[in-house]
C-alpha cells in the first residue's frame, strides 16, 4: 500500500516554505498552461473567447489547482504523471460533455486540438520550468540554515526531505537532543544518521540551542518536542525571544495518523485538526455537485441496462428486484442502500454472511452481476439522494460494522465520509469477501488513506481505474 502513497500525494518539499517562489510557479503553471492552451483553441477555431470558453477555463483551473510539483522529479516520470493526469482528466469531461450533449457545441477539430494542445503546452512549460528554476531559487537569495530541536521519525523525515531536494532553498544543518546517542538510538531509526545518508549531526543538547544560533547564521528552527516537554518548549521559546529566527512546531503526532490535518482558529484561538472530513465548505461543494451531475447522467444512458437487468432479476428467482440493506452513511447514520438482488435470501438481521466463493445463495444471474459489478448499478440512485458518493468507503452491513469497530482501531473514522460506489481499497484488490481480519485492516487503512490523500484527481482516477478492473473481470467478486 505505501507504494501507491506517491501516486496520490501532492510533493510537500518544496511547499514547506510559503515564500518560495518556486513552489508558487509550480501550483500555477499546469493549470495556467491548460488554460492558455484553451484561449489558444478558442482563438484558432472561432476568432474570439466566448464565454462557454471562459466558463471551462475556470472548470479547468479549478480541477488543477494547485499543480503536483514535477520539477525536482526525472523528466521521464514527469512527462507520464503528465500525461496520465490529462488522460483521466480529459476523458472524465468529454464522458459529462457527451452525456449532457455540451460537446456538440464544439466541433470535432476543435476537441482533437484541445486535447492534444493542452498537454503539449504542459510538457513545454515544464521543460522551461525545469530550465529557469535554478535562476529562481537564487532569486531567493542565499541558502537558509535550519537546525531541529529533537530527534525522532518526524525530525529526521523532515531533514532528509529539505536536505534531498534538488531545487532546496533551506538545508538542516544539525540537530539538538537531550538524550545519549545511545537511547535515541534504541528508541528512534536513526540509521540514516548514523550511515551518513544525512549530513546533519547532533550538535548538543537543546539548552545549548540559543547559544549556537547567536554564534552561527541560523534562519529557521524546527521544534520536534513531545507534547509532555511543554516546560522545556516554553523555556527554550524565551531563551529563543533574543534571537531572530524564524520557529516552526511539528506536532509529536505521526503524519500517518493524521485525518486532514490543518490548522484553524476559532476567534483568536489557533486550533489544530487531527481528525476531519476533507469535504468542508468549498470541497464540499464540488464533491456533491461531481457526485448529482456524474450520477445523473449515468442513470440516463444506463436505462435500457437496468431494465434488462431487471427482468434478469426476476426471471432468475422469486422475489424483489432491489435489495436494500441497512448500512452505516455519513457520521455512522443508518442508511438504505440499494442493489440488484443476486442472492435467493434478502439477509438484513442481526448476522448478515458474507458472501463466499460458491456461495449457494447466490443464483446464477446474480454470480454474473456479481462478477461484472452490475449489481451495484442501483446505488447511483443512493447517490442522487445524497446518501452515497461515487467514489468513497463502501459500506459494509450494520451487523459487519458493529463486529469490525469493536476489533480494528479507527474503524469508524471511514464514516467521517459518504459511503461510495468504488472506493480506493476496491481498485487495490480489497473487493469482495474479507475473510479474515487482516484483510479487512487492510482495506480499512486504504480508507483511511484515501481521506488523508483525497483530491478530484484522485476520484477520477479511482473512477477510470475501477472501469478497468470490472472489464478485466475481478476475481475475488463473488
Amino acid at each position: 500500500m505505501n507504494n501507491s502513497i506517491p501516486l496520490i500525494r501532492r510533493a510537500s518539499g518544496i511547499t514547506l516554505a510559503r515564500d518560495n517562489i518556486l513552489s508558487i510557479t509550480e501550483s500555477l503553471s499546469e493549470p495556467l498552461f491548460a488554460v492558455f492552451a484553451l484561449w489558444i483553441v478558442a482563438v484558432v477555431q472561432e476568432g474570439q473567447i466566448s464565454p462557454i470558453y471562459l466558463f471551462l477555463s475556470i472548470v479547468l483551473f479549478l480541477l488543477l489547482y494547485p499543480g503536483r510539483g514535477k520539477v525536482s522529479l526525472p523528466l521521464s516520470k514527469a512527462l507520464q504523471e503528465i500525461l496520465f493526469t490529462w488522460v483521466v482528466l480529459s476523458s472524465l469531461l468529454l464522458l459529462f460533455a457527451s452525456s449532457t450533449h455540451y460537446i456538440y457545441l464544439f466541433t470535432k477539430e476543435t476537441i482533437i486540438l484541445w486535447v492534444i494542445l493542452t498537454p503539449s503546452l504542459q510538457i513545454l512549460g515544464l521543460v522551461a520550468l525545469k530550465f529557469i528554476a535554478p535562476f529562481i531559487i537564487r532569486l531567493q537569495g542565499p541558502m537558509k540554515c535550519a537546525v531541529v530541536a529533537g530527534v525522532n521519525e518526524q525530525s529526521i523525515a523532515l531533514a532528509m526531505r529539505l536536505n534531498g531536494m534538488n531545487y532546496k532553498t533551506t538545508k538542516i544543518v544539525g540537530f539538538f537532543e537531550d538524550r545519549s546517542l545511545e537511547r535515541v538510538a534504541a528508541e528512534t531509526d536513526i540509521g540514516v544518521m548514523q550511515r551518513g545518508e544525512l549530513d546533519a549531526p547532533i550538535l548538543g543538547k537543546i539548552d545549548d540551542m540559543a547559544a549556537y544560533i547567536k554564534r552561527h547564521q541560523t534562519h529557521m528552527i524546527y521544534l520536534s518536542l513531545p507534547m509532555s516537554s511543554h516546560p522545556r518548549v516554553l523555556k527554550l521559546l524565551d531563551d529563543l525571544k533574543d534571537t531572530t529566527v524564524s520557529i516552526y512546531f511539528i506536532p509529536d503526532i505521526f503524519m500517518k495518523d493524521l485525518i486532514q490535518g490543518r490548522m484553524d482558529q476559532i476567534d483568536d484561538i489557533p486550533v489544530v485538526a487531527v481528525c476531519e472530513t476533507p469535504f468542508t465548505g468549498l470541497n464540499g461543494m464540488v464533491k456533491r455537485v461531481a457526485d448529482f451531475c456524474f450520477a445523473l447522467a449515468i442513470l440516463i444512458l444506463i436505462m435500457p441496462v437496468l431494465v434488462a437487468i431487471a427482468i434478469g432479476v426476476k426471471l432468475s428467482s422469486p422475489g424483489s428486484i432491489i435489495f436494500k440493506q441497512r448500512r452505516y452513511g455519513l457520521d455512522g447514520r443508518e442508511i438504505l442502500v440499494y442493489k440488484f438482488r443476486s442472492m435467493t435470501v434478502c439477509e438484513d438481521g442481526g448476522q448478515v454472511k458474507q458472501a463466499t466463493k460458491n456461495d449457494q445463495r447466490v443464483t446464477k444471474f446474480g454470480a454474473f452481476l456479481r462478477k461484472t459489478s452490475l449489481d451495484e448499478l442501483p446505488q447511483f440512485i443512493n447517490v442522487l439522494q445524497g446518501r452515497m458518493s461515487v467514489v468513497g468507503p463502501r459500506p459494509h452491513a450494520v451487523s459487519h460494522n458493529e463486529m469490525y469497530r469493536k476489533l480494528i482501531k479507527g474503524y469508524m473514522i471511514r464514516h467521517k465520509v459518504k459511503p461510495g460506489i468504488t472506493g480506493w481499497a476496491q481498485i487495490n484488490g480489497l473487493r469482495g469477501e474479507t475473510e479474515t481480519l487482516d484483510k479487512m485492516k487492510s482495506r480499512i487503512d486504504y480508507d483511511l488513506d484515501y481521506l488523508r490523500n483525497w483530491s478530484p484527481k484522485l476520484d477520477m482516477y479511482i473512477v477510470l481505474k475501477t472501469i478497468s478492473v470490472v472489464l478485466a473481470g475481478e476475481k475475488n467478486a463473488y
